[in-house]
């Protein structure tokens, strides 16, 4: 997804720095023109906005505050764009570091996978204030086809959790669909349009049932980063007093795929895990 955004904004002619902590990864942009920090604190201080695009909130404390952290670097007034999925948590502790560094944060994740960052087509879900965004959106706009501006710091984060537990629950439902067509002996080339076409027929459904029929479940998003998000969703809905019971099945879905060696495929792929299952 990183990289995919680096190349957006050389593309678009941003003046850009980039970090990787596998230096191998950032070669090609450094290649293209952009400059090759050897930390995040070195691009950060070459930058009026900042961009993060890590796995997870442990990864992200370590590139915003670790040794040589971006916010080390970050001059007062720069804008700060945190796009992982992390928890809400995180997001205020990062933003509270900001503030007191004199710059603001904004937690923008993204919906979409790597051929949306590689085209520009992510939605960005953004909490924060509204001056920062403004400056940043010219960035976001070469990013992205739109903003979607949800409330207060943590406004995104919250809502990019949600967005991925329903999607992980229609795909195990799907998965799960298919695994009683295929055990009651239906004919999937038949079965499948019915709730592909019909009120099931959400984007999600259908984007599982063609990488169903293509058999091509090449990693755009990975299964245990799907997981750990279902996770964060879960953590986030018990300190509200909610019940997520449907994403709760999904991760315990997610988990047992992930035992059987499909972590590092699509998160897609559990439908191949639960029909492996049945047999």
């Amino acid at each position: 997804m990183g990289s995919g955004m680096a190349g957006r904004l050389l593309s678009a002619g941003f003046p850009l720095s980039v970090y990787n902590r596998n230096p191998e990864k950032a070669h090609p942009f450094a290649d293209a023109g952009a400059h090759l920090a050897i930390s995040p604190k070195e691009a950060a201080a070459r930058s009026e906005i900042i961009i993060s695009m890590v796995a997870d909130d442990v990864a992200s404390r370590q590139v915003w505050l670790g040794e040589n952290g971006a916010l080390s670097g970050a001059r007062p007034g720069s804008v700060l764009i945190e796009s992982s999925t992390l928890t809400v948590g995180w997001i205020k502790q990062l933003a509270s570091a900001a503030e007191k560094r004199g710059c603001e944060l904004l937690d923008a994740p993204v919906t979409g996978t790597k051929p949306h960052a590689e085209s520009g087509q992510l939605l960005f879900l953004v909490g924060g204030s509204a001056k920062p965004l403004e400056i940043a959106r010219p960035v976001l706009s070469a990013l992205g086809r739109d903003v979607v501006h949800l409330g207060p710091v943590g406004s995104g984060a919250l809502m990019k959790l949600i967005n991925n537990f329903l999607a992980a629950v229609h795909t195990v439902s799907f998965g799960e669909a298919l695994a009683l067509i295929q055990s009651g002996g239906l004919d999937p080339k038949k079965a499948i349009p019915v709730l592909t076409e019909g009120v099931p027929g959400s984007p999600m459904v259908k984007r599982v049932a063609a990488r169903v029929e293509s058999g091509d479940f090449t990693p755009h998003f990975f299964m245990r980063l799907m997981a750990k998000d279902v996770g964060y969703a879960l953590q986030e809905a018990r300190e509200r007093n909610v019940d997520l019971k449907t994403a709760s099945a999904a991760f315990d879905v997610l988990a047992q795929a992930i035992a059987k060696g499909f972590g590092e495929q699509d998160f897609t792929a559990v439908v191949q895990s639960l029909q492996r299952g049945k047999e």
